[in-house]
């Protein structure tokens, strides 16, 4: 795959299976990077560290969507049991299951999104695998009860691997959805297929008005899985995204680019790309949610089992810092809440971890 940057081969660092560094990109969309630094994990940092100080749920089954109601309540979505959750003031209520969800792997009931019109049309859109193609979806919540499901868009490619699933409404109130490639890395590359993309799509299902192709959903291509996305606070959207061997990616998302999988992984290579602004190893990261609160995107991270975060400094995205290494397992998706603090989810119960008695659980960080 990708040659090491030449400060990383300095530091004298070896490369297994999964390897990677971390780096920066060019500020101009569709470039490839001529400079490339490093930064190794700092678990020893001199500003405050972030801190657990409670856990809000505990024993819940691969919580994987995380978003919050105006009223502060939390909507959870579980991958693998279907369920639809609300935590309110430590209580955790079900509010409905998705019956058309299929859990398999990496499938199942994933992103949640709360309309940005909530108090008036009680809209939920939920990111769902179901026997037939990845889909998002439309209902309600009213009174603690979730409504019918309305699919509004299909046909975006299933797999037992790799099916992207965040939601994120933007600040121009359009929903922005990750999809993966399925393990059918060519998909990545086909603009005839929803695979491999960054979508952005109406609140109806329809392709935004002024997307790189107006009659198409497809933001941005050349994903391998995107599982995280977080608007920072100039409105700029980022993205974290699985590596395959070597390198784990921070994505700065800017329409209509291409960022190079399968061709390229990680920094370096042809200006028909875009370059991630940091990679990592992939033992390292594995990188999962993403939030963006008071200038620092907070990445979770599963084979990595910390929590990352890296400071924004204009349109560059420098200085990851590590915390909570190996503390509390695989960790899924983070978020903020309404008080300022980071909500994140563990994912221990997914067949990949290592779980403890009260996994899975939500954990509150003071940041």
């Amino acid at each position: 795959m990708r040659r090491l940057p030449p400060l990383l081969l300095g530091l004298g660092l070896t490369l297994t299976a999964c390897g990677g560094s971390a780096g920066d990109a060019p500020a101009s969309p569709g470039g490839s990077s001529s400079e490339v630094t490093t930064a190794a994990p700092q678990t020893l940092n001199p500003d405050r560290p972030p801190k657990v100080v409670d856990e809000v749920a505990t024993g819940l089954e691969v919580p994987w969507g995380l978003d919050f109601l105006p009223d502060g309540t939390a909507v959870v979505t579980e991958r693998d049991s279907g369920r639809v959750l609300t935590i309110r003031d430590g209580s955790v209520t079900e509010v409905g299951r998705i019956d058309e969800a299929v859990p398999e792997g990496e499938a199942g009931l994933l992103g949640v999104a709360v309309s940005p019109d909530f108090a008036d049309d009680s809209r939920l859109f939920l990111y769902v695998t179901t026997g037939e193609d990845n889909r998002i979806v439309r209902t309600t919540l009213d009174d603690g009860v979730l409504g019918a499901v309305e699919p509004i868009l299909t046909g975006i490619p299933n797999g037992f691997i790799h099916d992207g699933g965040r939601l994120a409404f933007g600040p121009d109130d359009l929903l922005y959805a990750s999809t993966g490639e399925i393990g059918e890395v060519q998909l990545a590359q086909d603009r005839r297929s929803l695979g491999g993309k960054i979508l952005r799509i109406t609140p109806d299902g329809d392709p935004a008005p002024d997307n790189p192709d107006p009659e198409s959903p497809i933001f941005t291509l050349g994903h391998r899985n995107v599982q995280g996305l977080a608007f920072d606070g100039g409105g700029q959207l980022w993205a974290s995204e699985f590596g395959s061997q070597e390198f784990d990616e921070l994505n700065r998302i800017d329409a209509g680019n291409n960022y190079g999988w399968p061709q390229f992984e990680g920094s370096g290579g042809s200006g028909q790309f875009t370059d991630p602004q940091v990679v990592w190893r992939t033992s390292e990261a594995s990188p999962s949610g993403l939030a963006f609160l008071d200038g620092e995107l907070w990445m979770a991270s599963l084979r990595g089992q910390r929590l990352w975060r890296v400071s924004v400094k204009g349109d560059r995205a420098v200085r990851p810092r590590d915390f909570f290494v190996g503390e509390y397992g695989r960790l899924r998706t983070v978020a903020v809440a309404p008080d300022g603090n980071l909500w994140v989810t563990t994912s221990n119960r997914d067949g990949r971890g290592d779980p403890a008695d009260a996994d899975d659980r939500i954990l509150v960080i003071r940041p």
